[in-house]
């Protein structure tokens, strides 16, 4: 007969949220009289199995790196940070361009409502503004709307309340569409 576990099935539970809340392990196992190595069971056990896939994928980099000379474990290493540094620019990028498409809209929206809808032709420079206006908007939104293609399912996936995601700050792939600037 298996021994009585040292934490109930509620402790377990609270463990693991204050964990995920990023509270030490030694100070919960102080907290609730227990070993450290019984609330790092409570946090492999409660882990879903995405995080354990993705911390078996990091544990295989890290022996592929190990196995390659120092020279080209620099580099490995270099060009993963600049993927990663591209990544996040190319996200904030995206952030800051739809925020500007927003803005823009809601000027060429404000513009649309002094042209006068009996005599619109009367109301040319504003329609100009209001064209202007919207395709400056369209430009802006395009790096985030790329960003939103080139990664459709895992927006789905993290739009599916059935499913968990990884972070977007972990894995949005650079878009491999390019742009047509003489589009205008």
């Amino acid at each position: 007969m298996a021994r009585p576990a040292k934490l109930s099935p509620m402790q377990r539970e609270e463990v693991s949220r204050r964990l995920a809340a990023g509270e030490g392990v030694r100070a919960l196992a102080r907290e609730y009289g227990v070993g450290p190595a019984t609330i790092m069971r409570v946090s492999v056990a409660e882990q879903p199995e995405q995080v354990r896939a993705v911390a078996k994928q990091v544990a295989d980099a890290q022996t592929a790196l190990a196995a390659l000379p120092v020279q080209q474990q620099y580099m490995a290493v270099s060009l993963a940070e600049r993927l990663r540094n591209i990544s996040a620019s190319l996200a904030s990028a995206a952030e800051l361009g739809s925020a500007t498409a927003h803005r823009l809209h809601a000027l060429a929206n404000s513009e649309v409502a002094k042209v006068a809808d009996a005599e619109p032709m009367a109301s040319l420079d504003s329609l100009r503004n209001v064209g202007v206006l919207t395709r400056l908007a369209n430009e802006s939104s395009h790096i985030a709307l790329t960003l939103l293609a080139a990664n459709k399912d895992r927006v789905k996936a993290m739009d599916d309340p059935g499913e968990q995601a990884l972070s977007l700050a972990v894995s949005f792939a650079a878009p491999t569409t390019t742009r047509n600037t003489t589009d205008a």
